[in-house]
């Protein structure tokens, strides 16, 4: 895959429109759930097992992310033309634009690996000196009393910033290579370029990740901690299981109702020709 000189015409959207996105990704999980969950669950099974190869297992992970992406993608574009995701799907990065969808994965470990630590700029080392110990013996107590170093919480706060780039070039990267066959470098300018125009309604997008991801759950678990003590927090757990998975399954899905929108807005959708037909890279 080249990267091209080509114009990527790209929408600009109004800050409400994020939420919008939640909406839309929600509706259309809605009418396909079991496949979705199906989906869902082999893609998680199987980033779990990449977990255990020794060495390389999360970085591997977060590699292959951008190319197990495309096939969440490939999913959601089939429903929306009326077929229904398929688990095949998964693996339709791994059989088209491989070559371009890994250098996106490698840019992201690169790219958040040197954020992490360039915290020692402002950190003296903490942070990297709490990452290196977190697996090994220290209890809870001592996690949490590390958290709650100024110095420590100054370079996280540090990193985080140096890695939002990164998280905006590779944002609709994967679908700029499967739908639209750019280049990896023409993907990542292109998704940034869009997502920094879009900045609004991605914040807002972000937010509702937020309140919905953590806000929501959190006080669920505090009403029912605070009404019926530790038996609250394992009934939560039970009930939260299920609003995760939903929510899992939106936030995945987001990232093409998202795309389709900025990339393709006001296009017409042409039906399948036949059912489990994907995108052509």
């Amino acid at each position: 895959m080249n990267d091209d000189p080509r114009e990527f015409v790209f929408t600009r959207y109004e800050a409400r429109h994020g939420i919008a996105w939640l909406k839309q990704a929600y509706a259309l999980f809605s009418r396909k759930r079991l496949p979705w969950i199906m989906l869902l669950l082999t893609y998680y099974i199987l980033l779990k097992l990449l977990l255990y190869v020794p060495y390389v297992g999360p970085y591997a992970i977060s590699i292959l992310k951008p190319v197990f992406a495309v096939g969440l993608l490939a999913a959601a574009w089939t429903q929306e033309r009326g077929g229904t995701p398929q688990l095949n799907q998964l693996f339709q990065g791994f059989r088209a634009n491989l070559g371009s969808l890994l250098p996106i994965g490698i840019f992201f470990v690169v790219g958040v690996t040197a954020a992490v630590f360039a915290s020692s700029l402002i950190d003296n080392g903490k942070l990297l000196d709490l990452l290196s110990n977190a697996g090994g013996t220290m209890t809870e107590e001592d996690f949490t009393a590390a958290l709650a170093d100024g110095a420590l919480q100054a370079g996280m706060l540090f990193s985080a910033l140096l890695t939002l780039p990164i998280l905006i070039a590779t944002w609709w990267a994967p679908a700029l290579v499967v739908f639209q066959n750019a280049g990896a470098g023409t993907a990542l300018a292109v998704s940034f370029r869009a997502a920094i125009a879009n900045f609004r309604p991605l914040a807002i997008y972000a937010l509702g990740v937020f309140f919905y991801g953590a806000v929501l759950p959190g006080l669920f678990s505090g009403v029912l901690i605070l009404l019926l003590q530790e038996p609250g927090l394992q009934i939560a757990k039970v009930l939260l299981l299920p609003y995760g998975i939903f929510l899992a399954a939106t936030l995945h899905i987001s990232d093409y109702v998202s795309y389709r929108d900025v990339f393709h807005a006001g296009e017409t959708l042409a039906p399948l020709a036949g059912q489990g037909a994907e995108p052509q890279g």
